[in-house]
């Protein structure tokens, strides 16, 4: 797979692996920041993912730019994607439509299906998380059922409540925080995928996966006072990718 390795102001480096998005410029994106973390290099500070580059930024006080390049030039060339490949995935419970989901209809009439074809079709797929941004946490998902792809909100809402799930044109997920936003909302979380009181604040990471699982409201109450408790472990599953 090809690479440019370009500079990014005085203190940062961005690795593009390409200019479309896929799941294999993703993994290799994934694979090369695991890479980079066991190499533990003196003076990098951060890693950040997006759906075509990494960045990459360093303290220039503990490793010049062109030895850091170099670094990274011996690291590329390593085949990190090869043999076979687990995912983590995350199963995030979901209440679907009612309160929790106010738009869920206006999904299956664009869809011209059933809403509880809409659940079944949004629940029945591991979405690859290519990158997180807008909000802490806030995930950008890709593999939605491009049957209930739906047109955001004419009129977005002022106040969006933290775990709701949504709808917006060709991707799906969930808002971490309470927020502005225009994705139609077709159910709610009680599971925080970001808690600034937690180690880490952020659940999941780029490159991860996550299931949608429904449930009914008094399942969604149960688990809501587990997390307010801190008591509730999301489960995780290993798959082959």
């Amino acid at each position: 797979m090809n690479y440019k390795i370009l500079t990014a102001g005085d203190s940062s480096v961005l690795i593009e692996f390409g200019k479309e998005i896929s799941p294999e410029i993703n993994h290799k994106i994934s694979a090369t920041v695991q890479l980079v973390r066991d190499q533990h290099i003196e003076g990098i500070l951060d890693m950040i993912p997006s759906f075509c580059a990494l960045l990459i930024n360093y303290d220039p006080r503990i490793i010049s730019y062109e030895k850091l390049c170099r670094r990274l030039e011996r690291l590329l060339k390593i085949d990190v994607t090869a043999g076979a490949r687990k995912k983590k995935i995350y199963e995030i419970p979901v209440c679907y439509g009612g309160d929790f989901g106010p738009d869920i209809q206006n999904i299956a009439d664009h869809a011209g299906i059933s809403v509880e074809e809409v659940i079944a079709r949004h629940s029945s797929r591991d979405y690859l998380i290519y990158m997180l941004g807008f909000l802490p946490g806030f995930c950008y998902l890709g593999g939605l059922d491009e049957k209930i792809h739906t047109p955001r909100l004419s009129n977005p809402r002022i106040r969006i409540p933290a775990g709701s799930v949504g709808i917006g044109g060709s991707q799906t997920g969930i808002y971490p925080l309470d927020s502005p936003g225009g994705w139609q909302l077709m159910g709610m979380t009680p599971v925080k995928t970001y808690d600034p009181n937690r180690d880490p604040a952020i659940l999941v990471e780029a490159g991860d996966y996550i299931r949608f699982n429904p449930i009914d409201e008094a399942e969604f109450r149960r688990i809501k006072e587990l997390v307010d408790k801190d008591e509730y472990q999301v489960v995780i599953r290993e798959g082959d990718d």
